[in-house]
């Protein structure tokens, strides 16, 4: 039977994954459903340690889940798959290679047509995107954390993913560059769409880059609450202080808190 929908680039369906551990199995998803739109970008929310990275993995075809099913453009996720671009808290920038050949590192392993002046061609462009113009020789040491993140988001989407999945990727950063980087995703988004998933502890952040953010419960998660957000086509940080994402981030933080005190109780 397929699950697929000509809207829905991932569909999650009734997955459950649990980990072998020292102590015994540890449930970390359970009866998780979940589709995410062709061209969105969806915020996952939820407690510390209640599955979220894992979640991640699933989607990207790195762990195969114990039950359910996993579709990206209705065919179903049984592998790694190379049009999912990931990108991660830490850049892991190799330092023994510029920063555009950190860039086109992708299209040295996923099979494509390109020379080697077409995939620097690409690398250019991203980087061009995201501010770091001039740079492009400069080993990774030599750049702050936020130009090393623009980098390691231009390496994530080099090879035209399908699918993008952020994996706390502003984390480490300042409250200032995280929230320049923020606009730095609305940017990448216009020029080179794709379908986001992040994951991310900043509920503010949440709703600046996301359509619709998914608050999962505590461990074992499923999905507990669900909530659109409402986007201009020019988003701006000041509208975080609106009434509606006060409102909205209210909600959030109320849902969070069942969470928190849900996952408390199943331990």
């Amino acid at each position: 039977m397929s699950f697929s929908s000509k809207k829905d680039t991932i569909l999650i369906k009734d997955v459950t994954h649990t980990y072998k551990t020292e102590t015994g199995l540890l449930p970390v998803i359970k009866n998780l459903n979940m589709s995410i739109p062709q061209n969105s970008f969806t915020a996952v929310v939820g407690p510390s340690g209640c599955g979220k990275s894992t979640l991640t993995k699933l989607i990207s075809g790195l762990l195969q889940p114990d039950e359910g099913e996993i579709y990206l453009n209705g065919a179903k996720i049984t592998s790694p798959k190379p049009t999912v671009g990931m990108a991660f808290q830490n850049p892991v920038l190799l330092e023994w290679r510029s920063i555009i050949q950190n860039v086109i590192l992708p299209l040295e392993i996923v099979p494509n047509k390109l020379t080697l002046l077409e995939k620097e061609q690409r690398a250019k462009e991203l980087l061009i995107l995201v501010g770091l113009e001039g740079f492009e020789e400069k080993k990774p040491s030599e750049l702050s954390g936020g130009m090393r993140q623009r980098a390691s988001l231009c390496r994530a989407l080099v090879h035209k993913p399908e699918v993008l999945i952020l994996d706390e990727p502003f984390g480490a950063l300042d409250a200032f560059t995280r929230e320049d980087l923020w606009q730095v995703m609305h940017n990448l988004r216009k020029e080179e769409p794709f379908t986001g998933v992040l994951i991310t502890h900043d509920l503010r952040e949440s709703i600046f880059l996301a359509d619709e953010v998914v608050v999962l419960s505590g461990r074992p998660a499923s999905k507990q609450y669900f909530i659109k957000v409402p986007k201009s086509k020019t988003p701006k940080l000041d509208s975080l202080y609106s009434l509606k994402s006060i409102d909205m981030l209210k909600n959030l933080r109320k849902q969070i808190e069942i969470a928190q005190k849900q996952q408390e109780e199943n331990k």
